[in-house]
């Protein structure tokens, strides 16, 4: 009795908690943990490759900030970050800012209206999902967008590397000094002290 009890709630948690697997990405389920809202889509998202990233595709008709990287969906909400295998479902807390987020210029709305990167003619490609999701692992390993089609800005020359690394920081800094990341970091510090060192509630380890 004890075991079919114990397998029925098994099965009921990999029903109901979605649990992203990938090498290199940590995902962090938490009950206290809130999901962000759901995105509303009449079709499947077109993407553009953005400049001067490792492959990272930004959403841009979608109002909120949606990029694909390396196979996953990311988003932004409340100063936390989520990931899933698809657009519009199946979203989980990731615990970290996904390291190609820092190589994103946050200005990028205004250069993909303006058809204008850092003073360079843009000319991007608007990728359906469905060829996004049949070719992004060949683009990758070919190096197709930054390489070979430098994406898509005219007269393009890459940066020095000490100014990317320079750009990285800037923007990290900017970002530790938003407001509800800064609450979040409260939030997940005071967790953890009630957690304790071992992971369990301070209070079950007495």
């Amino acid at each position: 009795m004890k075991k079919l009890l114990l397998g029925t709630i098994l099965l009921a948690l990999v029903l109901v908690v979605p649990i992203p697997t990938m090498a290199g990405v940590n995902v962090n389920i938490g009950i206290s943990i809130p999901l962000p809202p759901p995105i509303t889509f009449q079709a499947p998202p077109d993407v553009v490759a953005m400049p001067e990233t490792n492959d990272v595709y930004v959403a841009p008709d979608v109002q909120v900030d949606l990029f694909f990287w390396n196979g996953w969906w990311w988003r932004p909400w409340d100063g936390r970050w989520y990931c899933s295998r698809y657009y519009d479902r199946g979203w989980a807390y990731y615990n970290h800012v996904p390291s190609f987020y820092f190589d994103v210029d946050p200005g990028w709305r205004g250069y993909y209206r303006g058809h204008n990167w850092q003073g360079h003619p843009w000319n991007y490609e608007r990728i359906p999902n469905r060829q996004l999701q049949q070719n992004w692992k060949s683009w990758q390993k070919n190096g197709y967008w930054g390489r070979q089609r430098t994406w898509g800005v005219q007269s393009y020359h890459p940066r020095p590397q000490q100014q990317v690394k320079q750009l990285r920081n800037q923007r990290q800094q900017q970002y530790q000094q938003r407001p509800e990341v800064q609450r979040h970091q409260r939030e997940s510090q005071h967790q953890q002290y009630q957690r304790g060192p071992e992971g369990k509630d301070t209070e079950e380890r007495k």
